[in-house]
């Protein structure tokens, strides 16, 4: 699949607390929790809780989500399909940061172990 400019823009406005709800639901619903869900997030971004909630509040887009973030030096580890793409060739550095949390969720919600999700 091709990945468009305007795919770009659409996904680096949106914003992560319209997005975070299904996360949530999606891990929830494989028997994964919440807590797990912000285990993933924190590894990847570095937020905590308290950071990860003032995200939520303020409605940030995910190009602000991931501006405010530090990226784990592993990130690049996360290699795979998610909607469609395979993560390592996404070019547009924002939208690969979006589909590796994508993936990480999808890994969580199909029950991998934490470790191999994390990249330990």
């Amino acid at each position: 699949m091709k990945i468009t400019n305007e795919h770009n823009e659409r996904i680096a406005k949106m914003s992560f607390a319209s997005v975070y709800p299904h996360y949530v639901k999606k891990v929830e619903g494989k028997a994964r929790t919440k807590q797990e869900l912000h285990q993933v997030i924190e590894w990847l971004t570095g937020f905590d809780e308290k950071k990860l909630q003032e995200l939520i509040d303020e409605k940030a887009s995910f190009e602000t989500f991931f501006e405010k973030a530090t990226l784990n030096p592993n990130a690049h580890l996360i290699t795979g399909v998610i909607c469609g793409y395979r993560v390592e060739a996404i070019e547009d550095p924002l939208t690969q940061k979006v589909r590796y949390l994508d993936k990480l969720v999808d890994e969580l919600a199909k029950g991998r172990k934490m470790d191999k999700i994390l990249r330990s």
